[in-house]
C-alpha cells in the first residue's frame, strides 16, 4: 500500500516538526531528526509518540 504524495509532502514529526521518509517496506514514517519512526495501519499514519518506535 502506497502513501499519498499530498499527505506525505504535508506531514511532519509531531515532535521536531521535521520532514519525514516514507519507509514503504516497513510501512513507516521516519523521523531521522526525532530518532522515531511512526507506523501506518491500514493506510493511516499513526502520529502518536507514545505508538512510535525508536530508530
Amino acid at each position: 500500500m502506497s502513501l499519498d504524495p499530498w499527505l506525505l509532502e504535508r506531514l511532519v514529526c509531531p515532535v521536531t516538526r521535521t520532514p519525514l521518509r516514507y519507509d514503504e517496506d516497513a510501512q513507516e514514517l521516519v523521523s531521522k531528526a526525532a530518532g522515531l519512526a511512526y507506523p501506518i495501519r491500514d493506510g493511516v499514519p499513526v502520529m502518536l509518540v507514545e505508538e512510535a518506535r525508536e530508530i
